[in-house]
């Protein structure tokens, strides 16, 4: 690692696109505990690198190079999988990626602030089936609530989300 390297700077400029990031890797390989491995390999490297980043550059850029060789390897060693991904169609998910990348961003902002503004019951609902990762029959054994009323819930929480988002969205424009 360059010893220039300023982890406060790197910390930063990670936190500010991670989620993007995230994202970009996932769209990238079937399943999200790969996509999890990838990401956290990524950081590492991302780490390590940050010397050879040029500041005032494009730091997401910067990193999609790093997540895209990673995501090649990936490919390499789970041939055995039948759904790999072309060249070009990494290429033009990465192209999409950067071009509406700071679009996604706000957009992922306005979720943030709308889930926040729910209330406790329904973001712990999604906590539960999103975060965690837990199945709709999991979250409603955990709440001692009937399947179809989890399903029903989250779908009325997708709904208000997506409207809360849209608007903010709108007023932005």
């Amino acid at each position: 690692m360059n010893l220039q390297a300023d982890p406060a700077q790197f910390m930063e400029l990670y936190s500010n696109h991670e989620v993007r990031l995230r994202g970009y890797v996932q769209s990238l390989v079937p399943r999200w505990s790969d996509a999890e491995d990838i990401t956290q390999q990524c950081t590492l490297i991302l780490w390590k690198r940050f010397g050879q980043f040029q500041p005032g550059t494009n730091f997401f850029a910067w990193a999609c190079q790093i997540v895209r060789f990673e995501v090649r390897k990936y490919w390499t060693t789970a041939a055995r999988n039948k759904m790999i991904f072309s060249e070009d169609f990494v290429a033009a998910v990465t192209a999409r990626t950067l071009e509406h990348g700071d679009e996604l961003q706000a957009r992922i902002d306005f979720l943030q602030e709308c889930v926040a503004k729910l209330p406790q019951k329904q973001r712990e609902l999604l906590r539960l089936r999103y975060e965690e990762q837990q199945s709709v029959g999991s979250v409603a054994e955990s709440l001692d609530r009937p399947i179809e009323g989890v399903y029903k819930a989250l779908s009325r929480i997708r709904l208000a989300l997506h409207k809360c988002i849209s608007r903010r969205a709108a007023g932005q424009a």
